[in-house]
């Protein structure tokens, strides 16, 4: 019997955006150990990059990474084109950057930093969905966004996030709402509470204490805090045709916060 969890057979590659940080690096992983190609941007570290591309060569799949600013609508076309021309098409598309958000509250936002943030998470998902739509109908292909379980359970000072992942949200039930009729799914996976990613940032801005951390694992169902793996699992699950009757669904992988 096939294991539809796995990708061995699929036509093209899986494109991931933001896939040198904690949780992109996760997912690009996760899909080369499951038999697809992959091919990811990322920012500017370029040795995080490398390790990752090496990750998946290791694993006998072919790869491509580029840095490519999100916010660039032609560059993010020009690797998505790139990628479909030099691996035969695509079928499935992340979004998963994610820029360091600072805890803040509303009336603390500066009006930039608050356009800066939307710019990166909001216009830079729709650039990679406006140039991917094509490549995914030819494929019947999925989308999948990592967003913020803060758009439903939020947390105090984290408006920087949640606001734009929430639009970015709305913008995955459009695409499965207007997109099903070329059999193109797409999803999303809000990260709850993370000892991972842009968490050791946040700590050493002092954004983020270990007091903090403890008390929010303690609204956890679960009793521990997010791994990148956890939120990687739930995103290459969706891609998988053991999830080709999902589309449209916010799925939280957050272990049960606050429940």
């Amino acid at each position: 019997m096939t294991d539809s969890t796995r990708f061995e057979g699929r036509s093209g590659v899986a494109v991931v955006t933001g896939g040198s940080g904690g949780i992109g690096a996760a997912i690009v992983e996760l899909l080369a150990a499951r038999g697809s190609d992959v091919a990811f941007t990322y920012h500017r570290n370029d040795e995080a990059a490398a390790q990752v591309a090496e990750t998946v060569t290791a694993q006998g799949r072919r790869q491509m990474h580029r840095p490519v600013d999100v916010t660039d609508p032609a560059a993010v076309a020009a690797f998505i084109n790139d990628v479909s021309t030099d691996f035969g098409g695509i079928h499935t598309v992340v979004s998963a950057t994610g820029p360091l958000i600072p805890m803040r509250y509303v009336s603390q936002i500066d009006p930039e930093l608050f356009k800066e943030k939307v710019e990166v998470d909001l216009v830079g998902a729709f650039n990679l969905v406006h140039a991917s739509l094509p490549h995914l109908r030819e494929s019947s292909g999925a989308l999948v966004a990592v967003t913020s379980m803060a758009v439903r359970t939020y947390p105090p000072k984290d408006s920087l996030s949640a606001v734009p992942k929430g639009a970015v949200e709305a913008l995955v039930r459009a695409v499965a709402a207007e997109e099903g009729r070329f059999g193109v799914r797409a999803n999303s996976v809000g990260p709850g509470l993370m000892a991972a990613g842009m968490y050791h940032a946040l700590v050493e801005s002092g954004d983020f204490s270990p007091e903090l951390l403890e008390a929010g694992t303690k609204a956890i169902a679960l009793g521990r805090p997010g791994q990148a793996i956890d939120v990687a699992e739930a995103v290459v699950f969706l891609a998988s045709d053991a999830a080709a009757y999902i589309t449209g669904q916010a799925i939280d992988a957050s272990g049960g916060y606050k429940l």
